[in-house]
């Protein structure tokens, strides 16, 4: 403590220092020239090089080259149930409605249209403050949705790229062997259907967290699956359209928001309605393994909790998708 810096002069730390600040400057570099952090967003750079990073370490991962104590190595043989908070999403939805009704049919109808045009009309000519105009409009009670929705109207919505990262798992995966399942049971599928499996990874509902699916969907590429990639905060029913005209054999869905006990049994609801049951739904995520049994209950067909491995996922959706088609269309 007497020292100021005790690891001065050591060659190890001030090489990574340097390699640190060298690497930092080229990224710099590159999205300067690009026309800055606005325009490199818009472009999705910094969301690509986020997602080859962790598709990078997930590879170490799963390949044991990262050890991870107790998710890929000394792990315990047995896992101690883990109390969580269990929340009725439908009590919470018919709350929130209950509590909607209430304020609109409290406040002045007029006052709240008289703002919401405001609004529009500053964003449509680009005068006046939108912040200051979005306070008055919600001081009159108008929701987030209908000041969303003002807003939507003039800017319209914006859509997240959806790019899968290529080349990046298989190439970082230090264990081939383990690819060898993979391999044969997508050779069996490809035998029985003619193609390659083809899945659409779905984010349900009010959850943005996507970059676990989208390390999947690159894993799944790089084995041999066509991958499809939904936009965030889709409804089961949306989901289910895009499924049914992609022509998928497998929906992935990712829960990372505690709302699969709701939206994947109306996502399995929906592709009954709409005749597509032959399309399997796997899912991941964080999803307490008391909840397994319901969701299979539901029709689900594989459940990845965190520590699964890409390969051990990726071969047990193609050995269910090769089950499903035989049984569905007596292959």
């Amino acid at each position: 403590t007497d020292t100021v810096d005790p690891l001065a002069g050591s060659y190890f730390v001030e090489n990574m220092t340097k390699e640190l600040i060298d690497k930092a400057n080229e990224l710099i570099e590159k999205i300067e020239d690009m026309g800055g952090m606005t325009v490199a967003v818009i472009e999705g750079f910094p969301k690509s090089e986020i997602e080859i990073s962790a598709t990078k370490r997930q590879a170490k991962i799963d390949s044991g080259e990262q050890v991870i104590v107790g998710v890929n190595k000394f792990k315990s043989k047995q896992q101690d149930p883990i109390e969580v908070l269990d929340i009725d999403n439908n009590a919470v939805r018919e709350e929130q409605i209950e509590k909607l009704k209430n304020i609109k049919s409290k406040r002045n109808y007029d006052e709240v249209c008289f703002t919401l045009n405001n609004l529009k009309k500053a964003a449509k000519e680009n005068s006046g403050n939108l912040l200051d105009l979005t306070i008055v409009a919600m001081r009159a009670r108008a929701t987030v949705g209908e000041v969303s929705y003002a807003l939507e109207e003039i800017y319209g919505r914006y859509g997240v790229k959806q790019e899968v990262v290529k080349n990046v798992y298989k190439n970082s995966y230090t264990n081939k062997e383990d690819f060898v399942e993979v391999d044969k049971a997508l050779a069996n599928f490809k035998k029985i259907a003619g193609e390659s499996p083809k899945i659409f990874m779905a984010k349900l509902g009010q959850d943005g967290h996507d970059r676990g699916a989208k390390v999947i969907a690159s894993a799944f590429t790089d084995i041999g699956f066509n991958v499809e990639i939904g936009t965030l905060f889709q409804t089961p029913t949306e989901a289910v359209e895009m499924a049914i005209n992609l022509g998928v054999h497998v929906i992935g869905v990712s829960s990372l928001a505690a709302g699969h006990k709701t939206l994947i049994p109306e996502l399995i609801d929906e592709l009954k309605k709409r005749q597509a049951e032959d399309i399997l739904v796997v899912c991941g995520g964080v999803i307490p393994a008391q909840d397994y049994d319901f969701l299979y209950d539901a029709g689900v067909s594989a459940i990845f909790g965190p520590g699964t491995s890409v390969p051990y996922a990726a071969s047990t959706t193609i050995n269910k998708a090769s089950e499903q088609l035989i049984r569905m269309h007596n292959y």
